[in-house]
């Protein structure tokens, strides 16, 4: 059929290879395929190396630049041989002028007073250099050995624990309970007892119940609710604690049925709307759990007394009396009274240093933290139970110190301190 104007032939073309081993065509194939796969290995294929502040920075230019160098390396050659011929005549006039100089005779005596004067201050500095360590406190450097791992950060983890601390006077919680009229403080803790359980049944991470228990207390201190939204608090504070802390938190689906099909799912999202934005949305609160494995680590806990240090800080979540201390100051206190429970070393420099609170600021802490120990809440039984199994040493079957043996420890740690 013959083609009519204006219409173009769609029939594509392929080239035939020549058989001949020398033909153009072939080369040419040759250098598109060798352009097109390119062996890692090969100088051609390789990626060229460059640095990463190449662009912003003169890296580039000085490989621009490199012709000009040599002339310019030149004439800072010819300059610095003519300086050096001038520093060499000018120490050579010196010598001259200095052997013309009569040199004056020093009698015997003075010599000598010279000589005790340069032995004395030889004996100072070498006294000042021997008591120098010895005043100063040796302090542990805790993150030296985690420098090599990125993913510890222990280049900032002081500042990000200082950070931290200086976080906490914005979360300061007030005791809030006196505004409540349907709510107190032994309802408070069977919410706190019941979260646990829902920790645990769930197995989700201690940092996620302890935010849980931080925003229930946050959002009830500036709200008044009734006794009948308490536990949909709880609930609705575990889900936003469980998405903010969790690599896989739970759904909805699962907080209703924990609930016992109390609440409906609207209620749920709802409850949790309404505290995000009664927080408006800063839920990143400093918590205790967190500072305890800090200054664990740099005393040098073994797991079976940080766990004693867990159990005893975890007790104080029931409490609403240890709701307005600070976190780090109350996991301080939690690990000083764990290891004068188990009669390890005291309150080191180290500690002091990290932590930032000495023996002294820590005492009155401590002494009712083994009052919460001794006599426990018989009503309660949830961090006991959690803290009787073997997974976590049975710490909770220790008893707990005397308190006027634990006078007597605590006098000792602030005696050593200096």
């Amino acid at each position: 059929m013959p083609v009519s104007r204006g219409t173009k032939q769609t029939t594509s073309k392929i080239p035939k290879l020549s058989s001949k081993p020398g033909s153009t065509e072939n080369v040419r194939s040759e250098k598109e395929s060798s352009q097109t796969k390119r062996s890692p290995s090969s100088p051609q294929g390789a990626p060229k190396k460059r640095s990463a502040f190449g662009d912003i920075t003169n890296a580039c230019k000085i490989q621009a630049v490199q012709p000009k160098q040599k002339e310019a390396c030149k004439t800072l050659i010819k300059k610095t041989q003519k300086s050096t011929d001038v520093t060499t005549n000018n120490q050579t006039n010196l010598k001259k002028s200095e052997d013309k100089i009569p040199t004056k005779e020093i009698p015997p005596a003075e010599l000598e007073q010279k000589k005790d004067v340069q032995k004395s201050e030889e004996k100072n500095t070498n006294v000042l250099s021997e008591e120098k360590p010895a005043d100063i406190p040796a302090i542990d450097d805790v993150d030296k050995e985690n420098l090599e791992d990125p993913c510890l950060s222990a280049e900032y983890a002081k500042d990000i624990f200082d950070y931290l601390k200086k976080r906490e006077e914005k979360f300061v919680i007030p005791n809030y309970m006196e505004k409540q009229s349907d709510l107190n403080k032994e309802m408070r803790a069977i919410l706190v007892d019941w979260m646990i359980e829902v920790q645990e049944n769930f197995e989700l991470n201690h940092e996620t119940l302890y935010l849980a228990v931080k925003l229930v207390d946050h959002f009830l201190a500036e709200t008044v609710c009734m006794r009948e939204t308490l536990q949909l608090i709880g609930s609705s504070a575990m889900l936003i604690s469980s998405k903010f802390e969790e690599r896989c938190p739970p759904c909805v689906d699962d907080f209703m049925y924990i609930c016992d099909d109390a609440y409906k799912r609207e209620e749920l999202i709802a409850m949790e709307m309404n505290i995000l934005k009664t927080l408006h949305f800063d839920i990143s609160i400093p918590i205790a759990y967190r500072f305890l494995r800090r200054y664990a680590k740099c005393a040098r806990a073994s797991m079976e007394t940080l766990t004693l240090a867990r159990y005893i800080c975890e007790l104080t979540l029931q409490e609403l009396d240890f709701v307005s201390e600070r976190a780090s100051h109350l996991a301080a206190a939690c690990l000083l009274l764990a290891v004068s429970m188990k009669g390890l070393g005291g309150w080191t420099p180290t500690l002091q240093y990290y932590t930032g609170y000495t023996a002294e600021e820590l005492v009155g802490l401590v002494k009712r933290l083994n009052f919460l120990i001794t006599f426990p809440d018989d009503k309660l039984k949830a961090v006991r139970n959690k803290y009787s199994h073997k997974v976590f040493f049975e710490v909770a079957k220790l008893k707990p110190l005397d308190m006027l043996k634990l006078q007597e420890i605590l006098s000792g740690y602030v005696e050593k301190l200096p």
